[in-house]
């Protein structure tokens, strides 16, 4: 799609300067621009490319003091940064608005069907599933039986959704998802016989999933994303795991069963956390640190792992990387001592 200078400033409530008729078709970062493209400066660092960009459309500060002739045509605004963001917003948007159910879906006749719906090739809803209104169903997408997906929900290509799985409205799930697999449970005292998982995952509203992750459904009750929540890619959540409202998972999170996390909650990658605890509400947990006990205090900063006060771990690590020559120290004072006990006779 394209848009002239006009529409976009009329968008933006923007001024023009330069060609108000140009047009422009794609995106592009201010030094990589090529006509037919619209960037935008905001970072004093990237005020040279200014000057010798080939995008078509730049968006710019209205206090910007030009010290050069540009080819651009620019659009003026209050904040440069912002109003970009609201044209990616828009772009997407328009590129994701995708509906029609194709010819190589399939939705068994029992489910019932929203309004507005996208539906790709090879998508499967099962039997009294229930899909509400704008859902996006991107091709190879697999619903099970039972399962319930809220209105504006998009799962993009690849997803599969278990049966009896509840998720909300305005969720995203991207690429390789798989919600609602089994928890890993087995009886040791009976041949190792695996405990059958009956239980099933819910997800409120405004949640997104990054790719290849693992939210495995209850043994009994329920696996449970509350509002808001925001996962990075390849985070695996065991059974029965509740994660509180507008916490956030960075890469690579692990979190054992049963274990209940409050809300607001950042965790940074390759974060682990052991079986049965509880993580109290606006807790910090630094990259590669492993959680092994309870947190019950709101608004503390971990690190490490076993993880520990943030502070006090910055403080250890000092002693950590000294501590080679702590003992050379020591062997020394030892051996100094012997001589001296030796002498002594």
């Amino acid at each position: 799609m394209q848009f002239t200078a006009t529409q976009i400033a009329g968008l933006l409530n923007g001024q023009i300067e330069g060609n108000a008729d140009v047009s422009v078709s794609k995106l592009s970062k201010i030094e990589e621009g090529v006509p037919g493209s619209i960037s935008f400066l905001s970072n004093p660092l990237y005020t040279q490319y200014l000057y010798g960009t080939q995008a078509s459309i730049v968006i710019i500060n209205k206090d910007f003091v030009l010290t050069a002739p540009v080819t651009a045509t620019l659009i003026r605004v209050e904040k440069a940064e912002d109003a970009f963001s609201k044209l990616l917003e828009m772009y997407n948007e328009v590129k994701l608005n995708k509906k029609g159910i194709s010819k190589l879906s399939f939705i068994s006749e029992s489910a019932a069907v929203g309004s507005d719906i996208y539906a790709g090739e090879f998508a499967f809803v099962g039997e009294n599933a229930i899909i509400g209104n704008n859902v996006k169903i991107y091709p190879q997408v697999y619903i099970g039986d039972n399962a319930v997906i809220g209105d504006n929900t998009t799962l993009f290509a690849g997803v599969k959704i278990y049966s009896e799985t509840q998720i909300g409205k305005n969720c995203i799930i991207h690429s390789g998802t798989v919600i609602g697999s089994d928890g890993f449970r087995f009886n040791p005292e009976s041949d190792n016989k695996k405990v059958p998982q009956i239980g099933n995952v819910v997800i409120e509203d405004d949640v997104e999933i990054g790719a290849n992750c693992a939210i495995d459904r209850a043994t009994l009750g329920s696996t449970i994303l509350r509002k808001g929540v925001k996962f990075d890619n390849l985070i695996h959540i065991a059974h029965n795991v509740e994660i509180g409202e507008n916490t956030y998972f960075a890469a690579h999170g692990v979190v054992a069963g049963s274990t209940k996390i409050g809300k607001n909650c950042m965790f940074s990658g390759q974060v682990g956390i052991v079986g049965h605890l509880t993580v109290a509400d606006n807790t910090i947990i630094t990259a590669q640190s492993g959680i092994s006990k309870s947190i019950t205090k709101k608004g503390e900063v971990f690190m490490g792992s076993p993880a520990f006060d943030a502070n006090k771990y910055r403080k250890s690590y000092i002693h950590f990387r000294n501590l080679d020559a702590l003992v050379q120290r020591v062997d020394k004072i030892e051996k100094i001592q012997k001589e001296t006990e030796i002498k002594q006779g």
